[in-house]
């Protein structure tokens, strides 16, 4: 009988490297929100992969920096305490020819981890292969890595490969989730992830990340094949706000629309989205609303 495999990896690096992209990628589906803009991710977004002989649970956490917030604070803690819990780590870059700062700052915080990480070198599609190599070499030596991985998440080139490479590390055990099973995030999470993700990208750089998204109400209509979704978006500042809604609400029906489009692929059902904005005035140094908005410490 064949032997069936499967274990933890943990997806790790800086701010806006690619994480979220490679984990979708794996997957094959929307589990974690992309954007442009760095600390997108807030929480360990669990993911699973199951395969005919193993099974890969994914935990991209968020993106490692030094923190300025109680929020930040509570981000750093979830990676963090996610290295040693894991059966590998997965720590992205992309292919430039010096240790950037920011990775320095990663690996200080894996220097004691005796958990494999194995270099996954991201976007090899905007480099030549003169350059690959040289960037191979330099974080070589910056850090015993067990392994080296070049890919583009974006263009899904060499994925592969890194499957066959978490594979190895992955011990014998049990199927810890159903076959068909992708993510273990609750639907509401999912959907508020998706609307912060299009006010994110919607809004560009006019408003920074001090956006939450609370999901008041999800139900099922009774009578029709379509679910009723009240969210609130809540922001720190009274000008934010005015961004946020935009000239007579073009704003928050752009996101509204944009969101529910992939909040329909999500529910496999009609959704009919009310949006709310709010002000939170620095929210993101309140304990309370912190746990509020689903940023607990206790679940770290």
């Amino acid at each position: 009988m064949k032997k069936f495999h499967s274990g933890f990896v943990a997806l790790i690096g800086r701010p806006n490297v690619g994480k979220s992209t490679l984990m979708n990628c794996l997957i094959g589906e929307k589990i974690a929100i992309t954007s442009h803009k760095p600390q997108t991710t807030r929480n360990k977004i669990t993911s699973i992969l199951t395969k005919e002989d193993f099974q890969c649970v994914f935990l991209d956490t968020p993106g490692i920096h030094k923190p300025k917030s109680k929020l930040g604070e509570y981000m750093m803690r979830s990676a963090e305490t996610t290295f040693n819990e894991v059966d590998l780590v997965l720590m992205l870059i992309e292919p430039t020819t010096e240790v950037q700062t920011m990775d320095e700052y990663v690996l200080e915080r894996i220097k004691n981890v005796k958990t494999p990480v194995v270099l996954v070198i991201n976007k090899i599609d905007t480099v030549e292969r003169e350059t690959l190599l040289e960037v191979i070499s330099v974080y070589s030596k910056a850090y015993p890595f067990a392994e080296v991985v070049p890919i583009s998440a974006m263009k899904d080139r060499n994925t592969g490969e890194l499957l066959s490479v978490i594979r190895k590390y992955l011990p014998e055990g049990p199927q810890y989730f159903p076959a068909d099973m992708v993510t273990d995030q609750p639907e509401r999470q999912i959907a508020s992830e998706i609307i912060r993700e299009k006010a994110l990208y919607l809004l560009q750089d006019e408003v920074p990340h001090g956006i939450a998204v609370e999901i008041m109400s999800m139900k099922k209509r009774p009578d029709k094949d379509i679910v009723d979704v009240q969210a609130t978006i809540y922001c720190e500042r009274d000008s934010h706000k005015g961004i946020i809604i935009g000239k007579q609400g073009a704003m928050l029906k752009r996101i509204g629309s944009t969101a529910r489009y992939d909040m329909q692929r999500l529910l496999g059902s009609p959704i009919y989205l009310q949006l709310w904005v709010k002000v939170k005035k620095d929210w993101r140094d309140s304990d309370f609303l912190l746990k509020n908005f689903g940023y607990d410490k206790k679940n770290i």
